[in-house]
This record gives C-alpha cells, sequence and structure tokens, in this order.
C-alpha cells in the first residue's frame, strides 16, 4: 500500500490525508479519491448530529469497505443509498488496516456520531493483520518500508493494547528485534509460491486441486487469531451506541468456489450464538450470480470489487441493512 494517501496518527498508526482530490493509476485506467474534513474517502461532510428524518449507518472496514479500484460513487456503501431510500452512509474504510484498527477508529471518530446503525465489514482476511504488529508499505519513494501498528493481545489473563502511541517513523525489517521480525504482514501467504502460479496463469487451477485455505485461522475455535478477533468484535458490540452488525466480507475463494468457508462461517456463527451479535453472511447470495459474473466480481489482477462487485454486495446486504434500521 502506497503511504502517499495517509498521514501519521497515533492510535491508529495512519488516517487519510483530510481534504484531498486526486486520481489513482490503477489496471482499470485509473479510479478517484476523496476525502472529507475528518479524513475519510466520502463525497460529504460528516457531522455528530444526525439530520431530521434521516436513518445513519456507520461502516467500517479495510480497503474493500474504503474502495480501493472504485471511485467512491462506485462503493457499495455508497449504493446503499440508492437502494434504501432516506438513509446516508458515513464510510470510516481504511485501506490495509485490520479490524483491531477499525475498532479504535470507531473509538476515535465514530462513537459520538448519532447514528442508527453501526456496520463492521470483516474482510476474512482481516484475521491474519490483528496478530501483526508491523505492516509493509511503499513510501513516496516507491521503497518498501515497516511501519508499526496497533494491536491487542491477551497478556497474564488480560486482553490488552499494545503499540500505542504508534511509531511515526518507519523501521527496515532487519532493525526489529528477531522475536518481531515475524510479526510483519507481508499481505499474503507463501508470497513467492503465489507469485510463481500467478506468473503462469495457474493459480485458479492451483487452489481448486490443493483445495487451498487462504485463512486457516478459522479453522478451530481455540485458535490464537480467532479469540483475539471475537473478543475485538465482543468489546465493540459492548461499546455500540447503536444497532450493531458485522458482516464476514468472503475472499474472491469463497465467492468462486474454489475455497471452502465453512470454517469461517462457523466462526462468525458463533458470535451470534455465543454472545447473541448479530451477524449477516453475504455469501450465499453472491454465489448465486453466474460463474462469469463472479469473477467479474474483482479486477483482472487486482482482488478488490469491481463496480459490479460492489453493486452485488450492495445487493446482498440492502434488505439486511434496512431492517435493521426500521
Amino acid at each position: 500500500m502506497n503511504r502517499q494517501l495517509f498521514l501519521y496518527h497515533p492510535t491508529i498508526g495512519y488516517k487519510f490525508i483530510p481534504n484531498i482530490k486526486t486520481r489513482i493509476q490503477h489496471e482499470n485506467g485509473g479510479y478517484l479519491v476523496r476525502t472529507n474534513d475528518w479524513g475519510f474517502r466520502s463525497e460529504i461532510e460528516f457531522g455528530k448530529t444526525k439530520e431530521a428524518g434521516k436513518k445513519r449507518v456507520l461502516f467500517f472496514g479495510d480497503s474493500f469497505t474504503a474502495g480501493d479500484g472504485v471511485s467512491n460513487k462506485y462503493r457499495f456503501t455508497d449504493l446503499l443509498e440508492q437502494l434504501i431510500p432516506g438513509i446516508e452512509v458515513f464510510n470510516f474504510g481504511l485501506p490495509g488496516s485490520g479490524t483491531d484498527q477499525q475498532y479504535l477508529m470507531y473509538k476515535e471518530f465514530g462513537k459520538d456520531v448519532e447514528c442508527d446503525l453501526i456496520v463492521v465489514t470483516v474482510l476474512v482476511e482481516n484475521i491474519r493483520r490483528i496478530k501483526s504488529h508491523y505492516r509493509y508499505y511503499f513510501n513516496s519513494a516507491g521503497e518498501k518500508v515497516v511501519f508499526q501498528k496497533p494491536y491487542f493481545d491477551f497478556k497474564n489473563g488480560e486482553f490488552e493494547l499494545f503499540n500505542v502511541p504508534v511509531e511515526s517513523q518507519p523501521l527496515k525489517i532487519e532493525e526489529l528485534p528477531e522475536s518481531e521480525q515475524g510479526k510483519v504482514d507481508t499481505g499474503g501467504r507463501f508470497g513467492m509460491a503465489r507469485s510463481i502460479v500467478n506468473a503462469l496463469g495457474l493459480k485458479e487451477l492451483t487452489q481448486k486441486v490443493t483445495k487451498y485455505q487462504p485463512v486457516p485461522e478459522y479453522n478451530t475455535a481455540d485458535s490464537p487469531e480467532w479469540k483475539v478477533m471475537k473478543e475485538i468484535l465482543h468489546r465493540w458490540s459492548m461499546d455500540a451506541q447503536a444497532k450493531f452488525l458485522i458482516i464476514p466480507l468472503p475472499l474472491y475463494q469463497f465467492t468462486e468456489e474454489t475455497s471452502d468457508p465453512k470454517n469461517y462461517q462457523a466462526r462468525f456463527g458463533e458470535l451470534k450464538s455465543q454472545l447473541n451479535i448479530e451477524v449477516f453472511d453475504p455469501l450465499p447470495a453472491l454465489k448465486k450470480y453466474s460463474a462469469e459474473e463472479r469473477r467479474n466480481f474483482r479486477h483482472k489482477t487486482d482482488v478488490h470489487p469491481t463496480p459490479e462487485g460492489h453493486k452485488a454486495i450492495a445487493a446482498s446486504i440492502a434488505a439486511k441493512i434496512s431492517d435493521m434500521i426500521r
């Protein structure tokens, strides 16, 4: 991820620079990023008080929610305003962030915002990010550097927040203590092998044959990663000043049926059965589209949603959102 769009934040690590309007180069020809006074991608300014007669929904998530690869107006959050009369949506999505940072963002920016519903869109891959202490970025010179990130973990039976305030300066991975060098989120698993497979054009076939599981952290209910994710979402639901909904966003491997979603679906199902947290799974609705349509939900090489993908996500969740804000 490129840091040129962002500025340092001592609690979250970084956020969008406020009031920017810039075009980002992309395989689709480029897309427009516009941010508001608060430093979030939006065509409108955010205010703490609701407009009379309007229902307000706050969305938190990573780059899939922020809208990497598309202009603001094509994002599923913006499309929901067209599908559900009388609502306004505040999109607090932050590319590259984990659910831990998104929870801190809610506490920092969203907790005092009057609303009817808080939606946490958890890209299921986020379970890796919440166990990371650092993440790779590209600086303005195109160099790969490491930045610290906040994270939660259990220590002596207590759930604690670490790396806050976040270091403002980048680091080189060789400068990290040896115990920390394995705590850097590189943005994916098996990077070298994946690059080779992608170059040969064998990615989808390989995943089908090997029954590739992109997020094995969901395989058991007692995995360290899931325990942290579950605790973050539980605390967030308790802190929420409005109705609270979790939407697990599937990776394309699950939408295109090259991987089995049952393990992550079981884990998020536990939030409902054990903690009474409302969860809505959009995957069944997304899988009703044809294979060709589902492949067009993502870009040719970039896995972020295309305008068609955002449209399908919006259509899959609109009824649930409408029902919860009545």
